[in-house]
Parts: structure tokens; C-alpha cells; sequence
């Protein structure tokens, strides 16, 4: 059973093992709000996972230990998992599914574990896992629904209850629930008063649909890019710990998580994966009610796939109003292309590329189009640009 005295004692048994991460304020995330930043993105294998796997593993007895223990992962419990065996001096396997990225399982080996390449996917890793428990006794270290993986992370309620006391919220991502269960549990047994608000992406909304239909439910699939809380089901245990300590559950897009991954880089030199970056874009977009409030929002994780990250601040770019193409109907005659430049720049958006084209069939015989790619400041500078256009005679057919 999940206890205060539990959480305090992970707490000692963490201290000369993890850091006391920093609390940043940012206050361009939500100008309307005092938000701050719990930066477990900058802890020790690059999220808080380490925190819940390492508590768990000093519970174990010898003989456990001697076995060794197993885990089936992709991203930041591998390595968490990995780093404490190896603190510990415990023998580890995490079971990877064979096209989880290279630099993954690079990472997670470094940290000492050996990495066992199922073919398939995330399923028939953990059935491998399961496999390999029952023939050679390993303990396995569940992601998140164990009470002693979820006291670990509850360490950080503690932290963040000594660094800001007077904090009206906390903004917490959910994939399987660990990470909050642990975090609700122990501010909310220590100062009720304080709001705890879960985060989850809206293409795998599984702890958001079972709390709303009062019962786990399971995904057929999960599509977002915030990759470390691309939960299918929820567990037993957090989903019971969120069911009475949550207050609420929000969802937010991949475009606003892309947007608060480029304000993080941008504003606060802070790189954050997708999980980690979910808490900010619903602060971002108002998703939870911290208007006038002074609220946290935890940063999960920072083990970002570099393959992806131009991927994401162009969609970063495009949701805050950086960046836009439009497409422009033209006459075909000489001056044009030069008056629509010099409008732009007058105003001074950047041209990034350009397309021109003779009109197709069905449309005027002297007409042309042209699509333009801008670089802006936000959605007024694009409206300006828009307008400026519209007043010289161009016809805008739409705007991207």
C-alpha cells in the first residue's frame, strides 16, 4: 500500500543517487499565469524514470538481486532501469522491440544493461520479457504500476513542496500514470489546497477516457509523438491513485505540444521530448484553469529523437504563427512576383521559397499562381501581410 512514510523513504534512499532537479520560472509560457518549470529533463539519464526504477530495486531481497531483474521498454525506463542495476549491482536485460532507434539502445547500454532485440513490436517485447521472467526467476521493473516505482516518482512532490510551498498547481504528464499517481499522492496528503492537473496526448488518451468512463479501458492504437506517454492501457494501481487524488485530465495535440517544445528552446534553452513538453502546452493553450495562478509544470523527460526534432519545430513554427505559405492567384505579366516580394519585405516577413506557376486548366489564360513559404513573427505579423496583399489587388486563395 502507497504510503507518505513510503515516498519519504525512497526520498533517503535517492539523495546521493539522483539530483534535486531546479525550478525555473517562465514567464512567457502563459503570460496570464506564474508558471514555473520542474526540470526532470535534466536529471540523471535525461527524465525521472531512474527515480521510481532504483527505489524499486533497493526493496528487493538478496536473492532477488542475485537473479537479476528485466524490464521491456523503448525510451526513458530502459535507461532509468539500466543506470539504477548497475548502481545497485544488479544484473539487467530490457527487452527492446527490434526498431526502436539506434540511439536507444546505444543509450541504454551504456548504462550497463544487457539489451535483448525482440522482432516485432512493443507487445511481443513484453511477451519476451514475461518469457524470460518465468525461466530464469528475473524481477521485473514495471513502468509504472508498482507501488514502489510509483513512490520513487512521488519524490519529486516532495521536492517540489519544499522548493515552491506556495504553489496553487502542478501540470503532470500521464502515460501510464506513475509519474502523477506518485506526484498527486503526496502533495495532496501534504496540502490538499493544491490543484494537480494531468496531461495526456490526445491521440492516446487512455487514462483521460477511463477516468471520464469510470473504468480502465484499453486504446486499439495510440498515434502522437509524445512517444514516453503513448500508453494503450492504464495501470490498476494509477488509475486508482488518479481516480482519487487528480483533480482533472486535459488533452493536448501534437501541434501544441510541437509549439511548447520550440517555447522551451527558445525561450528557456531547455530541450524537452514530447512527454515532457505536454504539461507547457496545456499551460500554453489554457487547457487547465491557472489564469492568475502559480502553477509547475513538470518536465518529464528530455530524450528527444534528433531524427524527428526538425520534424517537430516546423510544426512549431507553423502552430505559433512563425512560419506560414500562402498561395497567391497572379496575372502573368512582368512586375508582379517583384511587387508581392516587395510588399513582404516592406513589412518585413522572410521569403524562405518560392513556387511559380502558369495557370491550369479552367482558369484564366493569363493567369498564374504562386506559393510562397514565409518566415514571421506571428499570426498579426501574417495578417498584416495578408491585408497589405489584399489591398494592392493580389487574390489570396488560402493561407498555410
Amino acid at each position: 500500500m502507497l504510503t507518505l512514510d513510503k515516498i519519504y523513504s525512497a526520498k533517503y534512499v535517492l539523495r546521493q543517487v539522483i539530483r534535486e532537479t531546479d525550478i525555473i520560472k517562465a514567464p512567457k509560457i502563459n503570460p496570464e499565469s506564474d508558471i514555473w518549470l520542474k526540470t526532470e529533463n535534466l536529471q540523471i539519464t535525461g527524465s525521472f524514470k531512474v527515480r521510481g526504477a532504483y527505489f524499486k530495486m533497493s526493496q528487493l531481497s538478496e536473492e532477488e538481486k542475485a537473479k537479476g531483474v528485466i524490464a521491456c521498454s523503448a525510451g526513458n525506463h530502459a535507461q532509468g532501469v539500466a543506470l539504477a542495476a548497475a548502481r545497485n549491482g544488479i544484473k539487467s536485460i530490457i527487452c527492446l522491440p527490434d526498431g526502436a532507434p539506434i540511439s536507444k539502445v546505444e543509450a541504454t547500454k551504456s548504462y550497463g544493461a544487457e539489451v535483448c532485440l525482440v522482432k516485432g513490436v512493443y507487445d511481443d517485447a513484453y511477451a519476451e520479457a514475461m518469457r524470460q521472467r518465468d525461466e530464469y526467476g528475473y524481477t521485473f521493473i514495471h513502468p509504472f504500476d508498482d507501488e514502489d516505482v510509483i513512490a520513487g516518482q512521488g519524490t519529486i512532490g516532495l521536492e517540489l513542496l519544499d522548493q515552491i510551498p506556495d504553489m496553487d498547481a502542478v501540470i503532470v504528464p500521464i502515460g501510464g500514470g506513475g509519474l502523477i499517481s506518485g506526484i498527486a499522492f503526496a502533495v495532496k496528503k501534504l496540502n490538499p489546497k493544491i490543484k494537480v492537473y494531468g496531461v495526456q496526448a490526445a491521440g492516446a488518451p487512455s487514462m483521460y477516457n477511463s477516468i471520464h468512463d469510470h473504468q480502465i479501458e484499453r486504446l486499439e492504437s495510440v498515434s502522437t509523438i509524445a512517444d514516453g506517454i503513448a500508453v494503450k492501457e492504464p495501470g490498476e494501481n494509477t488509475y486508482n491513485i488518479i481516480s482519487q487524488y487528480v483533480d482533472e485530465i486535459v488533452t493536448v495535440t501534437d501541434d501544441e505540444i510541437s509549439a511548447a517544445i520550440l517555447a522551451l528552446m527558445e525561450q528557456q534553452k531547455l530541450v524537452t521530448e514530447g512527454a515532457g513538453a505536454a504539461p507547457v502546452a496545456a499551460a500554453m493553450f489554457n487547457k487547465v484553469p491557472v489564469k492568475g495562478k502559480k502553477a509547475v509544470c513538470l518536465l518529464s523527460g528530455g530524450n528527444i529523437d534528433v531524427t524527428i526534432l526538425s520534424r517537430v519545430i516546423k510544426r512549431g513554427l507553423l502552430m505559433s504563427g512563425r512560419s506560414c505559405s500562402m498561395n497567391i492567384e497572379l496575372l502573368d505579366k512582368p512586375g508582379q512576383l517583384m511587387d508581392v516580394s516587395r510588399i513582404i519585405a516592406e513589412l518585413g516577413g522572410n521569403v524562405t521559397s518560392i513556387h511559380h506557376e502558369r495557370a491550369n486548366e479552367g482558369s484564366a489564360v493569363n493567369g498564374c499562381y504562386l506559393r510562397i513559404v514565409l518566415e514571421t513573427r506571428n499570426y498579426q505579423h501574417i495578417e498584416e501581410i495578408r491585408n497589405a496583399l489584399t489591398d494592392a489587388g493580389f487574390k489570396i486563395l488560402n493561407i498555410n
